[in-house]
């Protein structure tokens, strides 16, 4: 897990990862920006995210009928997993948490895997920043019926989420940020 570990560090940092003074979404300053979508999105970078949240969910001992998160952070990692799942003979159906519900079709704000009330799932998502996002999922998650098993983030901001989240479910990042910026 050291290996795939490292080299998913050094994807981020290649990758998502711009130091310098940047103006974040809330008009606040930060001295970093992080985009953890487009390690997600590469190739070694999805199969190693969704190998490294697969041995993290057996290493803790979490068990799940399917894993999913908030649209759009949540997508590539999601999909991965599931491909990944399959390749090492312990398929995870992957769904993803809409924003709103659309004006048409189903009306669902769950898409993709379908499972039974009380069904046990694992939400993903690629930043924790404050844990608002993930918060909101784990809600409408639990609205469909959906019992929260865990919480796997890629990498935790330091600003507050872990705690938020850790409060109300079980939460393990792969990485934090200051581990990513030293």
């Amino acid at each position: 897990m050291d290996d795939d570990r490292g080299a998913l560090s050094q994807l981020i940092r290649k990758h998502s990862l711009r130091k310098g003074e940047v103006v974040l979404t809330s008009g606040r300053k930060g001295s970093y920006y992080l985009d953890c979508r487009v390690t997600t999105l590469h190739p070694l970078g999805a199969f190693l995210t969704a190998r490294l949240i697969l041995r993290t969910l057996r290493e803790r001992g979490i068990e799940a009928d399917a894993l999913g998160g908030p649209t759009l952070g949540a997508d590539p990692i999601a999909g991965a997993v599931a491909a990944v799942s399959a390749i090492e003979d312990t398929p995870m159906p992957a769904f993803i948490v809409r924003k709103e519900v659309k004006g048409h079709g189903t009306g669902r704000r769950i898409e993709g895997w379908s499972g039974e009330p009380g069904d046990r799932v694992v939400v993903v998502d690629d930043v924790c920043t404050s844990g608002g996002s993930i918060l909101r999922a784990c809600e409408q998650v639990e609205a469909a019926g959906y019992r929260v098993a865990a919480v796997v983030c890629v990498v935790d901001r330091e600003e507050g989420g872990t705690e938020a989240v850790g409060a109300r479910y079980p939460f393990f990042a792969l990485f934090t940020v200051g581990e990513l910026l030293a």
